[in-house]
């Protein structure tokens, strides 16, 4: 199954939202989904896949069934997990200054690429320790 994706972003009012790009996946169908919160937007967006799904079953077209890739801007990102990962935790994990990384959660400035993928990397380093992690009774 083909994978594509789909980009989570927090508005201006706080909320967020989920769009796949027609132009750069090339669907025949667009999808987008809303909420409060990211994982209301994802939940909403695969409402969203499902009605577009039927809607191509009843008027009998082809639907080009996919899996999601979903992909954060930096500033959504560190927004939505604001309550689970903590400015200064997310300095000892990535060594970018607490002060960049609120501005960047705040949209008052905007990561580079070289930026971008050294916060990424550190993230999945982090995981994978984290996966690593079991307890004894």
């Amino acid at each position: 199954m083909r994978k594509v994706k789909a980009f989570i972003e927090r508005g201006n009012d706080g909320s967020y939202g989920v769009y796949t790009d027609l132009n750069e996946d090339s669907l025949t169908y667009g999808i987008n989904g809303g909420g409060g919160t990211a994982k209301e937007a994802i939940a909403d967006f695969y409402g969203a896949y499902a009605d577009m799904k039927a809607y191509y079953q009843e008027i009998s077209k082809p639907f080009e069934e996919v899996a999601f890739d979903f992909r954060y801007d930096v500033a959504s990102f560190l927004s939505y997990y604001s309550k689970v990962l903590t400015l200064s935790g997310l300095e000892r994990l990535t060594g970018v200054n607490q002060r960049q990384l609120g501005h960047y959660a705040n949209g008052v400035r905007r990561p580079r690429p070289a930026m971008v993928k050294r916060i990424e990397e550190a993230l999945h380093a982090f995981s994978q320790d984290i996966g690593q992690v079991h307890f004894s009774a």
